[in-house]
């Protein structure tokens, strides 16, 4: 066992530290830094942060304090803009690949459950990359939550590999999902029938993947491959749409605790070496991807990262799950978007990205769709591609598209 101040004595200076991120996040290490902040002097914090669960600027706590992340939540652009925190764009199955090569930790700090009669820890309903990072780092400590759900089947930890456990009953993040708005419904309305029987879905963060998910309660035999789970996978499988003899896997479960209690019960909580790994998913037939983007160009390429010129959040895993179903037999890789912004004042389907970079290349987008309809781009020609793309965009939007292609078609 262990305690409070053995926890903040492994805060050195030089000291490069894992920690748990996502619905894993021990939140109480936010208050003990935050009540001390010199500790994390001349320390480099190192997590997968997303946007919306862990907006804690921990590289703001003190000046000569570091952070490196994958996103970018909003809560961390302060010390992004001062140059303490490092953003490394790769999607997930890449993270998960650097965190088994690059440089150990010198520390991990997870939340865990407490052992079983096996004497391992599980880690929870987040399994995205914490047994990628303990086997090789050189201290690892846990905060040991009895509340924590314990999956059935799930990514552990021995009791006697942790250096450090402080017993720590607390929260776990949370989260809620409100109705679909009037877009997203409409949207959802025209995903949910290219869904078959017994595809293997995954669906990103986002309202619109959220919203077809429960549009598919009179499917049958769908089988889970996805990084994240929420509320409405339940109702699938209260709905009898889930193949009840199928292993589900997903890398975490994100929403009520009464739900996450209720996933850890049903799904395989996995690494994203399996979750994202680009062999795994493209040998699963029928995988049926669906994601969302901030904007998609007339060539069909997306933004999932910039705002206004500005980085708004990073790759994630739609990356690696549009590739893979682009390769998987019967797959489809599905973008999901609203056709504009400010009530139609601002397009989200552009003639040219002005983003920095693209998220996802043409050749990895089958289908995007907004309230407006589907674009299929499938084995479509360029000029194909931007007429059924303008077809999709807001009414008020076209002329301007359509003249915008016509100048670029000029010039090619």
């Amino acid at each position: 066992m262990g305690d409070i101040d053995q926890v903040l004595s492994s805060f050195r200076p030089g000291a490069r530290i894992y920690i748990q991120g996502a619905i894993g996040e021990p939140l109480i290490l936010r208050e003990l830094l935050a009540a001390d902040p010199a500790v994390v002097a001349g320390v480099t914090i190192t997590s997968c942060f997303l946007p919306g669960m862990n907006e804690f600027d921990y590289a703001g706590l003190h000046p000569d304090a570091r952070a490196v992340t994958f996103l970018l939540p909003t809560g961390m652009r302060p010390s992004f803009e001062a140059g303490r925190v490092r953003v490394r764009p790769l999607p997930y199955s890449q993270i998960a690949a650097a965190l088994s090569v690059d440089p150990p930790f010198d520390l991990a700090i997870f939340q865990v459950t407490p052992p079983g009669a096996n004497g391992l820890c599980s880690f929870g309903p987040c399994a995205d990359f914490p047994g990628l990072v303990w086997p090789r780092a050189k201290r690892n400590v846990a905060f040991v939550n009895p509340g924590l759900p314990r999956p059935l089947r799930g990514a552990t930890i021995p009791y006697d590999a942790l250096d450090v456990a402080v017993p720590w009953d607390g929260a776990m993040i949370a989260g809620t999902e409100g109705p679909p708005s009037a877009e997203l419904d409409a949207i959802a309305g025209f995903i949910a029938p290219l869904i078959p029987d017994g595809a293997a879905i995954q669906t990103g963060i986002g309202g619109a993947p959220a919203a077809v998910v429960a549009r598919l309660t009179d499917r049958r035999g769908l089988v889970v491959r996805s990084g994240m789970v929420t509320e409405g996978y339940r109702q699938l499988h209260q709905a009898g749409a889930l193949d009840a003899k199928a292993d589900h896997v997903t890398g975490l479960a994100y929403g009520s605790m009464d739900f996450v209690q209720w996933a850890c019960k049903r799904f395989t909580f996995a690494d994203a070496t399996v979750t994202h790994g680009a062999a795994v998913l493209a040998s699963t037939p029928g995988l049926h991807c669906l994601n969302s983007a901030l904007e998609v160009d007339l060539f069909g390429q997306a933004n999932l990262e910039w705002r206004n010129g500005r980085l708004a959040s990073g790759l994630g895993g739609a990356p690696d799950f549009a590739a893979a179903a682009r390769r998987s037999i019967g797959g489809r890789a599905v973008l999901a978007l609203p056709s504009s912004a400010k009530a139609g004042a601002v397009s989200r389907i552009v003639a040219r990205l002005d983003a920095r970079t693209v998220s996802i290349p043409r050749d990895d987008t089958d289908l995007v769709v907004t309230e407006f309809g589907v674009a299929d781009l499938r084995g479509t020609s360029l000029d194909e591609r931007a007429e059924a793309l303008i077809a999709v965009a807001h009414p008020d939007q076209r002329q301007a598209l359509e003249d915008a292609w016509r100048d670029i078609r000029r010039k090619m």
